[in-house]
């Protein structure tokens, strides 16, 4: 009611202008008062009557329009009609020329975004042929510094597939197959990924029994193992040691003896983009790790969260409660 009175400030004012003159008039003459104030009294009945049944009408539209806002992008098909308002109508019909604009854009973008995702895929799936190449050459020829360059050609690799994990992100279509997964056989295949770091650079291992089934999707949650795992071993000096073990209420965590998380970088960690501290040491980190885990744990019902000590490690949990299932 407000509003609306708040829109009808002018008509309103215009009456009530009118009326003191009326009344003005009235006291300048002598007007019978009887007579006047008859008169008066129905136009002002007229006048609220006008008003509660504009009223009514306004109220039916801005009931229309609060329910449009939430498929306003789908049609304008319900708009309330303007009735003989040319400016209503101007609206309306600007509205109209807008929707059509934006429908026009996002199908642009969805264009683009298809022709770059079609692009990428062909690229990743190109460039498999010479890194598989370049590894069976490395593998068949026996030389000291061979070693670290299949761990140089197996972060390649990883790097390949964070770029197709990111654009299937935002894909319209996913293939989450979600089924029962024993975890400790999923963790034991992201440590063998990085055997060979594990090794070159002395860093121990301790996989605590895992004895627990998650129902997940096993290519999904594969590669958020990976990727903490290379984050480990990235930040862990050499002679370290990295922990996986099980927690209460199907928590696993993977825990690092490395240079730690300032406590300040904690909060934004899985931000697009973000490095903070050890960023500006690991001039090789994109910021886009953690933030591809988070998406992903988030899709597949699980948590993540870190706990760090700058100078002292990182341990990073994944909460898989969410979907359970217990090894008898």
């Amino acid at each position: 009611m407000l509003a609306y009175l708040k829109s009808k400030w002018r008509s309103i004012a215009v009456f009530l202008f009118c009326a003191a003159i009326l009344a003005a008039v009235v006291a300048l003459f002598r007007l019978p008062l009887a007579a006047v104030g008859y008169a008066f009294l129905v136009c002002l009945f007229f006048c609220i009557l006008f008003l509660c049944i504009d009223f009514l009408s306004f109220y039916r539209k801005h009931r229309v329009l609060q329910k449009m806002q939430g498929s306003i992008m789908d049609s304008l098909a319900d708009l309330p009609p303007s009735g003989s308002n040319i400016i209503e109508r101007d609206y309306q019909q600007l509205l109209v020329v807008l929707a059509e604009d934006r429908a026009r854009l996002v199908e642009q973008l969805d264009s683009r975004y298809k022709g770059l995702t079609e692009y990428y895929s062909i690229w990743a799936h190109q460039i498999k042929t010479p890194i598989a190449a370049m590894r069976l050459l490395l593998q068949s020829s026996f030389r000291e510094n061979n070693r670290e360059l299949l761990e140089e050609l197996q972060r390649i690799e990883q790097y390949v597939g964070m770029v197709m994990t990111y654009l299937r992100l935002d894909a319209e279509t996913t293939d989450y197959v979600f089924r029962e997964v024993e975890l400790e056989r999923l963790v034991r295949q992201a440590v063998k990924t990085y055997a060979s770091s594990f090794i070159r650079r002395k860093i121990s291992l301790q996989l605590l029994p895992i004895s627990a089934r998650v129902l997940t999707d096993e290519k999904w949650l594969l590669f958020v193992l990976e990727q903490v795992l290379s984050n480990a071993l990235k930040y862990t000096p050499e002679g370290g040691s990295v922990t996986i073990r099980m927690k209460e209420e199907m928590t696993l965590c993977i825990s690092d003896t490395g240079v730690g998380i300032a406590k300040e970088d904690l909060p934004r960690i899985f931000e697009k983009g973000f490095t903070g501290l050890n960023g500006r040491y690991e001039q090789k980190a994109s910021g886009i790790g953690l933030y591809l885990c988070s998406r992903i744990c988030k899709n597949l019902g699980h948590t993540i969260c870190v706990e760090s000590v700058l100078g002292k490690g990182t341990t990073v949990c994944i909460g898989l409660a969410g979907r359970r299932l217990w090894l008898e």
